[in-house]
């Protein structure tokens, strides 16, 4: 496990954005925190990362559950807070999503059960006050553990 502290909400985008560059199609990144923890932020840092441009608005899908952006591939921004559990999201068909050729990026990943991917990115935010953010790194799977190892490549609680 690693992890990241970000003082404010623009080390956090900051941070997305270096993991949006290391991000490849088919990849999973589960989000999990809070409300108000950094995961819209971080998932606005991603798609910059991704080359979504500057003009488009990346706000989380409370209400939509996902949201599409064109990038230099396509990024599938889910919010599953309003949904019950894993069957919501096969009832909708989000199911073929994850393992499409797009970059999916879930926010409240935790109502995720069976239809979490064997392999995937789990970003956990908590909160220590103010804007302050420590955001907790781990990977399921080989090209997870790599990312990860690249990442981080400065050791532990640092962040290249």
């Amino acid at each position: 496990m690693y992890y990241a502290a970000t003082h404010d909400e623009t080390e956090t985008i900051v941070l997305g954005e270096k993991v949006g560059k290391m991000l490849r199609p088919g990849d999973f990144v589960a989000l999990y925190g809070d409300l108000g923890s950094g995961k819209t932020r971080f998932a606005q840092g991603v798609a910059l990362g991704m080359g979504v441009g500057t003009s488009t608005r990346v706000t989380s899908p409370t209400y939509t559950i996902m949201n599409e952006y064109s990038g230099a591939f396509p990024l599938y921004h889910f919010d599953l807070y309003r949904l019950g559990g894993d069957s919501d999201v096969t009832e909708l068909g989000f199911e073929e999503y994850f393992s499409g050729q797009g970059i999916c990026l879930v926010e409240w990943a935790e109502r995720l059960v069976s239809e979490l991917p064997d392999e995937f990115l789990k970003i956990s935010f908590c909160h220590e006050g103010g804007e302050g953010r420590t955001i907790l790194f781990e990977g399921f799977g080989d090209r997870y553990l790599e990312l990860l190892r690249m990442l981080f490549r400065g050791g532990v609680g640092s962040f290249d």
